[in-house]
């Protein structure tokens, strides 16, 4: 059976353990969530829903994603003062920058409200509309009028 982290960290010298111990609180210290990155920056949930357009709760769910849209994440970058970047790394190379992503998200504070967004898609969704042309006005009583003849 294996060892626990316990018993491995008893069975190095001191001097070890203390690199152990001060490497694994480097890459605690690397690693951030949302919301911490946020509180870092002294800025409250509310505040951030503003800055986005978005409802308070809206952040609150947005910080406890495991995956979301790069534009979304870039965005929310953006509005604390950072910049995103996408870093590749490697075992056999140097970490790598990956570029092409400029773009996502450049409207910055344009993007269109959810509203918007679903009302653009219920229109592409409807039938092709046929052009004024193809309409004929039938004789009063006759049929309905704005049907296209066959």
């Amino acid at each position: 059976m294996g060892k626990t982290y316990e018993e491995l960290l008893k069975e190095l010298t001191p001097e070890r353990r203390k690199r152990v111990e001060a490497r694994g609180a480097d890459l605690i210290a690397e690693e951030k969530s949302l919301r911490d990155l946020r509180q870092a920056r002294r800025l409250t949930q509310q505040r951030m829903a503003k800055m986005l357009g978005v409802k308070q709760h809206s952040i609150s769910r947005l910080e406890q994603r495991s995956d979301m849209l790069l534009s979304t994440l870039r965005e929310y970058i953006y509005k604390m003062g950072g910049e995103l970047e996408i870093v590749a790394r490697f075992p056999d190379r140097e970490p790598v920058r990956i570029t092409g992503f400029k773009d996502i998200g450049a409207g910055r504070g344009t993007r269109p409200s959810r509203r918007t967004r679903h009302a653009s898609t219920a229109r592409s969704r409807r039938a092709p509309q046929i052009l004024a042309s193809e309409y004929t006005v039938p004789p009063k009583g006759k049929g309905r009028p704005g049907r296209p003849t066959s």
